[in-house]
């Protein structure tokens, strides 16, 4: 079957291939007869627009791209989740990669330049990873970092509030009663982890209750090495009633480095016999605790849906002076 062409539905139509072009476009003063006639001859011929080609001669893109570390990740599945809600509603398709190292990322950034995205939201592969901005203003691309850290002013930015969620989730345990906190996951070098531990210290100190560095232990994401810290940890410092944690795994890790003491997760204070444990960013396994993990949530999916919004607002404002946009934690799964 021959393929229709934009001059089949001109003639059609009975109109000039500009007119069909701005219909289609929906440029220029058409009146609703002629675009009613044009739309009708679109329908009764069957013609599909070539997108593609309509882009490059408007220097537009109806598709954003998305470059996530991890696809398989709860939390950056959740981003994504949230980025296409947001983009689909506003009439954009996603053009999604993974990149699981800084080389890798360069070479999603360039594919997705080169394949014509409208702009780029990206995760990147590490908090201290530096994007070359230079060289993606040279696409004219407008970008938008979503990450649990910030990591470059020149882009905007959408993200957590991570000093104000380890405050709040300190605060929490503190008015359960409790006096004494660990924070345990995540390593030194990151940022993330600096702002959290940054508000879990302040608000101790806020209180009058002591911070003993020693209460504050790295290890790896995971719920493996979780278990095995917080069991170390409650070991050597029997006296601890709380564990704020790091990852949303280093809260579901934790509950069994509890449990191998032959103690349980609760709130009792009074003899000192339970270990409360706050997380941060729930996942569906923590529901499966019992009791349910306490989590101060920065809702990953509110985040994605940020994002979009400001990647948007550059495509059809040319609004380009970077932007932070932090989005409120909430206190989930608290007893009543």
């Amino acid at each position: 079957m021959k393929k229709v062409t934009i001059t089949d539905v001109a003639e059609h139509a009975g109109v000039s291939v500009t007119t069909v072009s701005m219909v289609l476009g929906n440029k220029g003063r058409i009146s609703p007869d002629t675009a009613e006639k044009v739309n009708k001859a679109v329908t009764e011929l069957g013609y599909v627009r070539n997108r593609a080609a309509a882009n490059l001669r408007s220097n537009s893109s109806e598709i954003v791209g998305l470059i996530l570390k991890d696809i398989s990740d709860p939390y950056y599945a959740q981003v994504a989740a949230g980025l296409c809600e947001e983009t689909e509603k506003q009439g954009y398709m996603v053009f999604l990669a993974q990149s699981g190292d800084a080389e890798k990322f360069e070479q999603c950034m360039l594919t997705m330049a080169r394949q014509g995205v409208g702009g780029i939201a990206f995760c990147p592969t590490n908090e201290n990873q530096q994007v070359d901005v230079d060289v993606l203003k040279a696409h004219n691309l407008p970008l938008v970092c979503i990450s649990r850290a910030s990591v470059n002013h020149q882009i905007d930015y959408v993200g957590p509030d991570n000093a104000s969620a380890a405050k709040m989730a300190t605060e929490y345990l503190i008015e359960q009663g409790h006096r004494r906190i660990a924070y345990v996951g995540g390593k030194s070098s990151s940022l993330c982890r600096a702002e959290r531990v940054g508000g879990y210290c302040s608000t101790l100190m806020q209180f009058g209750l002591p911070f003993k560095p020693e209460w504050v232990v790295e290890c790896e994401p995971g719920q493996a090495p979780a278990a095995k810290a917080v069991e170390a940890l409650l070991a050597s410092h029997p006296q601890i009633s709380a564990v704020l944690c790091h990852y949303s795994s280093t809260a579901v890790g934790a509950v069994q480095g509890v449990h191998r003491l032959g103690r349980n997760v609760g709130n009792d204070t009074i003899f000192n016999k339970e270990i409360s444990i706050v997380g941060f960013d729930a996942v569906q396994e923590a529901e499966l605790t019992e009791p349910p993990i306490v989590f101060v949530n920065s809702d990953a999916k509110e985040i994605g849906r940020q994002a979009a919004k400001r990647l948007i607002e550059q495509l059809e404002k040319s609004d380009s002076a970077p932007r932070k946009i932090i989005v409120t934690p909430s206190l989930i799964n608290q007893p009543t």
